[in-house]
């Protein structure tokens, strides 16, 4: 066994999700275990160098991990032949500018979503990469978690028979900053910034939907400003110039028909801040981040609907649990090791930049439909 060292330029990685989810329990996690193993028996291991703008953050952050190498100088950490990777999970904006420097300097690429704010950028930056001969994938994790992951296995065994309907019910309520602090990043209410519920979250909703059900057709939405007025991070008003909420309905291929319900702007009384309902001929399923209980028509009841007297039967404990039969780790690490063998041993990419490209479909569709008040066509884009 032969340890192989892969250099990484993670840029952006002193927020929140870049720091819990990429850094340390993805990278670090993978080191921590001695590396990542691969099929011919070696060990890959990751040597992260944390990029950013903020000396201070860099240096606090690289004291918390123990990583040595940091910069603020992205040129010279491009530059670094020994560097094979480029991470970004900063703004969404500034996004296609740095993937193109890092595509210029021969790296391999692997974003967070959305890749950038418009379908065509996307498909740039993927003929960019496909003509520079550098791998390339877009974050992908909600298909990793364990809620998912038990919903695709009662897919992949047929228990749902013939898939009827799915329902996607996501959100939480958001303060505005008036008299409590709100709980999500002004940038995210910004246009300038790439905030937008739709620009955030569709990405997601496509690719679960392909990855679990089938692929959306078609698509027509309605959005809003629930919220218009907040107060940001230091306390300023500011007018809100994007949606925060989006109800949206789909076809799917062979029929099926999705509903999402989407908003920052409810208050939850569900199982989970992510519910996933699977309506199938021969049994049902909902699924949250990391539980899922099924109804099997051989255990259906029989409900007779009366509206003289309070509901006598208890609704939830008609449905069983879905036991944890495989072993999952971190959903961000996952996504993260299917990148690193696809870069190391040419492993399979089912996150490629075209993947991408179609959660930008899906997004500029939602806007067009609420626009035109119409449904709107999603062509297959392949991959």
């Amino acid at each position: 066994m032969a340890h192989r060292r892969i250099g990484i330029v993670m840029h952006g990685v002193t927020g929140r999700i870049g720091t819990n989810q990429h850094l340390v329990n993805s990278i670090l996690a993978i080191r921590r275990e001695g590396g990542l193993p691969l099929s011919n028996g070696d060990r890959l291991m990751p040597d992260p160098i944390l990029v950013g703008r903020n000396v201070e953050k860099l240096q606090a952050l690289a004291a918390t991990t123990g990583i040595e190498r940091w910069t603020t100088d992205l040129d010279a950490a491009l530059a670094d032949p020994q560097d094979e990777i480029f991470f970004d999970s900063a703004y969404t904006a500034t996004r296609p500018a740095l993937a193109r420097r890092a595509i210029a300097a021969g790296k391999h690429i692997y974003l967070e979503k959305p890749v950038a704010p418009t379908l065509e950028e996307v498909l740039d930056l993927r003929r960019a990469a496909e003509a520079a001969g550098v791998k390339h994938a877009v974050v992908q994790d909600k298909l990793f978690l364990p809620g998912l992951a038990k919903l695709r296995l009662l897919k992949d065994q047929g228990f749902f028979g013939r898939l009827l309907s799915v329902r996607i019910d996501f959100g939480w309520w958001v303060f505005d900053g008036e008299q409590v602090p709100a709980q999500r990043s002004s940038w995210n209410y910004r246009l300038a910034d790439g905030g937008g519920l739709v620009l955030d979250m569709f990405p997601h909703w496509r690719y679960i939907m392909e990855g679990l059900f089938g692929r959306p057709t078609s698509v027509t939405c309605h959005i809003r400003t629930a919220q218009p007025h907040r107060r940001d991070e230091r306390g300023r008003p500011y007018t809100v110039d994007v949606e925060d909420e989006a109800r949206a309905l789909l076809e799917l291929e062979d029929g099926v028909v999705a509903e999402i319900n989407a908003s920052w702007a409810n208050r939850v009384r569900r199982d989970d801040l992510l519910t996933i309902t699977a309506e199938g001929t021969l049994g049902s399923a909902v699924a949250g981040l990391h539980r899922c209980v099924v109804q099997p028509l051989s255990t259906t009841p029989k409900p007779v609907w009366n509206v003289d007297v309070p509901a006598a039967q208890d609704l939830y404990a008609q449905w069983a649990p879905v036991p944890d039969l495989l072993p999952l780790k971190n959903s961000y690490r996952m996504a993260w090791e299917a990148f690193l063998r696809h870069v190391a041993e040419d492993g399979p990419n089912r996150a490629s930049l075209i993947e991408a490209a179609k959660g930008l479909q899906l997004i500029e569709a939602c806007h067009a439909s609420h626009r035109e008040r119409r449904w709107i066509d999603l062509p297959d884009l392949g991959g």
